[in-house]
């Protein structure tokens, strides 16, 4: 059967119409391409060439070769092309998860403005997805890669995934713009104790929600928790109508909603990690290039 090297010596002779001609286009020296072409067409069956000692002309079956051979040949570059691309990461698909505050974040716009223009024949799939829903699809292989708000809770997950942290995003709280402490530069948990909050359900959102709580405890009270919002946008509404305080990472300050002032605190370990997960044995090109697209992208905002 004939191969790659035949076709191209054949196409080289039959587009030059000169055995010399071509030797010196394909860089090597004429016998060794003339046995190549004899060979070709001892496979075939066919005269593909009629030459004598002036002249080379393709035969009939000649002529209708060397289009085959052309479309073979540009066939086996595209594959080439696209297995050079598929092995550097640029092509495929991913599918990528994040939670509703990583999407005020810069890091993600940015990482994936950065991807598309590196690899923009890779299919990227979003969805929004809580953090621990998030860990539970990724092992599950429903999704390739999360955006997520907290390591792993179960020591097993933290070894079969491999977390990227990105960024420690400050905390802030939001209050509604007339009470008294909203016009401060900064405060203390411990200064709005007696205040009531509002936060988004636990067994939705944990991460910000045990935030609170850890924060309130160390600060030495229990949180007043009397509403609860799904969305961490919502929580702003509630916010704005009087309802209490709320918990948010400092990028939510790019939501100007009247009635809601943003105030930093003061507490050290007041900040959500932001992190780009994936399993550990996931090897796939496209994802290697997306997690370093991110570490070269990423545009912390915390500590």
């Amino acid at each position: 059967m004939f191969d790659f090297r035949q076709l191209r010596y054949f196409v080289a002779v039959a587009e030059e119409l000169s055995f010399t001609r071509a030797a010196l286009r394909l860089h090597l020296s004429q016998p060794p391409l003339s046995q190549q072409i004899q060979s070709l067409e001892q496979d075939l069956g066919v005269r593909l060439l009629e030459r004598n000692k002036r002249n080379v002309a393709l035969t009939e079956p000649g002529k209708i070769f060397l289009e085959q051979a052309r479309q073979i040949l540009a066939k086996a570059d595209e594959a080439r092309s696209h297995v050079v691309a598929a092995a550097a990461g640029h092509t495929g698909q991913l599918r990528l998860a994040y939670t509703a505050s990583v999407s005020f974040h810069p890091a993600l716009p940015h990482a994936l403005l950065r991807y598309g223009q590196i690899a923009p024949n890779v299919h990227l799939q979003l969805s929004e997805m809580y953090t621990e829903p998030q860990f539970v699809a990724l092992l599950n292989g429903q999704i390739d890669i999360g955006f997520v708000r907290s390591v792993p809770l179960h020591a097993q997950d933290e070894r079969a995934l491999r977390l990227q942290i990105i960024d420690r995003e400050p905390l802030m709280l939001a209050l509604p713009a007339g009470h008294p402490l909203a016009g401060r530069n900064s405060l203390r948990l411990i200064d709005v104790a007696n205040d009531a909050f509002i936060s988004q359900p636990r067994e939705l959102a944990a991460t910000i929600h045990d935030k609170l709580v850890q924060l309130a405890n160390r600060a030495g009270f229990e949180p007043l928790i009397i509403q609860q919002a799904q969305q961490i946008n919502g929580l702003l509404a509630l916010v704005a109508a009087g309802l209490g305080l709320a918990l948010v990472p400092a990028s939510m300050r790019v939501v100007r909603l009247a009635g809601v002032s943003y105030v930093a605190l003061e507490e050290p370990d007041a900040y959500l990690i932001l992190g780009v997960a994936c399993r550990h044995d996931d090897e796939s090109p496209a994802l290697r290039q997306f997690m370093s697209t991110v570490a070269q992208s990423a545009m912390p905002q915390g500590l």
